[in-house]
């Protein structure tokens, strides 16, 4: 990543998903997109380096969920980049509820971007207003702590069957998502910006060609 990631945002954001998927199939042949997901401010774009926090199913003879996300929580952020991406893998249990707002509060605390999940999370309304972007697989009314358990952070994750590494770097907006890994992301956004200046072009000449 560059030490100011800042034109790598503002690239990202003018190309916009579709043409950062369209990217990542040219350069890579892993599965690296997301489907459209559920948002409690679907207006907002979750743009950044990925920090992991894995769930596994609950056990009960291992620290309590309620009081172990704030362990596994410092230690996913303790060096995460400005603008980070809280990634949180479902552990087997995407139905459940994994967090919610006064957990994901430090979200806002740290300064990261937003939360992608694998899973539910509760409280859309609280987390709207915390000012970040989250993306999810719907909301939860039930706490999910007696199936799932933070467990591990800065690991890979599996995030709606595409693995997420730690550094990479993650967009989702309201038509989908996108992972791609630092080290191609300078190529990934010359390539989308190809394929938007292509379809631009396309664009011209059949409206050309319509007009004659």
């Amino acid at each position: 990543m560059p030490e100011d990631p800042q034109p790598w945002r503002e690239r990202a954001l003018a190309v916009g998903c579709a043409p950062l998927v369209d990217a990542m199939g040219r350069l890579h042949r892993h599965r690296a997109h997301l489907p459209a997901l559920r948002s409690p401010a679907p207006g907002r774009v979750l743009l950044g380096p990925a920090v992991t926090l894995q769930y596994l199913p609950t056990r009960d003879d291992l620290p309590d969920p309620d009081t172990g996300f704030a362990e596994v929580f410092s230690a996913a952020v303790r060096d995460a980049p400005s603008g980070a991406v809280l990634v949180l893998g479902s552990g087997g249990y995407p139905e459940v509820s994994h967090a919610g707002g006064v957990k994901l509060t430090r979200v806002a605390t740290h300064g990261l971007a937003g939360v992608l999940a694998d899973g539910l999370l509760r409280d859309f309304a609280e987390l709207a207003d915390l000012g970040f972007a989250t993306w999810c697989r719907g909301e939860a009314v039930r706490w999910g702590g007696d199936s799932v358990m933070p467990y591990a952070a800065g690991v890979a994750v599996e995030v709606f069957g595409t693995t997420v590494l730690p550094g990479d770097w993650v967009y989702v907006d309201r038509t989908g998502g996108v992972v791609v890994p630092s080290a191609s992301m300078e190529a990934v956004l010359a390539e989308a910006e190809s394929v938007v200046a292509d379809d631009a072009r396309t664009q011209a000449e059949l409206r050309a060609q319509g007009s004659g």
